[in-house]
């Protein structure tokens, strides 16, 4: 017989652990395994987050109503986590993306799971007010022991985000959240560009449209200093083209789209514009190969920022649109 030994404080754990499992944020979980017929939830999200920490007098009412809803044994919730996870895969085999989740998930097929589980993981708690914009987050160990994977795995995730710019890896101090954790609130467009080579036509269909109405409501709109700020760059933009400096102009290119993006006074577009941006650098191969591009890149910002100055959006918005059209032959996507 197999030697299973059974405890009541990791009910808690493995809670947390089936939640993760089936990639559900606190709030979805409620909604689906601790919601009645009336529809009314049994309890609100910070109670059920008290609950997932510290445990608590209602566990066994929790286990029990979850062990309905999914027809296993309650007992089950007494395992190990190690256990837990096991079992998991057996009695849950047809649950959506199921994995094994007691395995590290460093493998090509998961890691696009570990990334959504992390960054779901953190915004939960930037949500629930548990960490802030540059605050240090847990060591990967602690990572690795809360979502039930390996070290190296979580390593490899953190990097990715590094990346992404969503955190902050700082050697020999630790990892910290960006300061501008907008970024966690676009999960599925950072992860899944970043992994699936498949979504990038649709992503920079999304970055065109953004981009365009970006455009227009800074010709419209866009305050003194964002004026300023394109009269900086756009200067920049003119010695670096007269210096034929293909690097200068490149990192001026970039700074001169999120300036606009910035200036449109929408922060959802700022930072949407400026993930993909990141994301772009990664999966493409440079724009600029030859004189006559730079030339051509010139010309168009030059009518950007000339309709933009004359606060005509439409104008604006068309020579941006054009501009990003003529961008996509530029580029080599892979």
């Amino acid at each position: 017989m197999e030697d299973v030994k059974w405890n009541s404080t990791y009910k808690k754990d493995n809670i947390r652990l089936l939640r993760r499992h089936l990639s559900l944020t606190q709030k979805e979980f409620i909604q689906q395994y601790l919601t009645p017929e009336d529809g009314k939830p049994s309890m609100c999200v910070a109670t059920f987050s008290n609950l997932e920490s510290k445990g608590g007098s209602r566990l066994n009412e929790v286990t029990q109503t979850i062990a309905d809803k999914l027809q296993i044994d309650p007992t089950l919730f007494c395992l190990s986590p190690e256990k837990f996870a096991d079992r998991l895969n057996t009695v849950l085999p047809n649950t959506k993306d199921t994995a094994d989740i007691s395995q590290p998930a460093a493998k090509a097929g998961n890691i696009d799971r570990l990334l959504y589980r992390l960054t779901m993981y953190f915004s939960e708690q930037l949500f629930d007010k548990r960490l802030k914009k540059g605050d240090k987050v847990e060591s990967d160990r602690i990572l690795a022991e809360k979502l039930g994977v390996g070290r190296s795995a979580i390593r490899e995730a953190l990097k990715v985000l590094d990346v992404l710019g969503m955190i902050d890896i700082r050697p020999g101090q630790g990892t910290f959240i960006s300061n501008d954790e907008a970024d966690f609130f676009i999960i599925p467009l950072s992860w899944s560009l970043f992994l699936n080579g498949g979504q990038i036509e649709n992503i920079l269909m999304v970055r065109n449209i953004l981009e365009k109405k970006a455009a227009e409501l800074t010709a419209e709109a866009g305050g003194e200093d964002c004026m300023e700020k394109l009269h900086d760059v756009s200067n920049r933009i003119h010695e670096a083209y007269l210096g034929q400096n293909f690097q200068d102009f490149l990192n001026c290119d970039l700074e001169f789209h999120l300036c606009i993006a910035a200036g449109s006074g929408n922060s959802v577009i700022h930072s949407m514009i400026q993930t993909i941006g990141n994301l772009m650098k990664h999966v493409s191969g440079t724009g600029m190969v030859d004189q006559q591009q730079l030339q051509e890149i010139y010309e168009e910002h030059r009518l950007i920022y000339g309709a933009i100055l004359s606060r005509d959006a439409a104008a604006a918005g068309k020579f941006m649109e054009e501009h990003l059209q003529k961008s996509m032959k530029r580029y080599n996507y892979r």
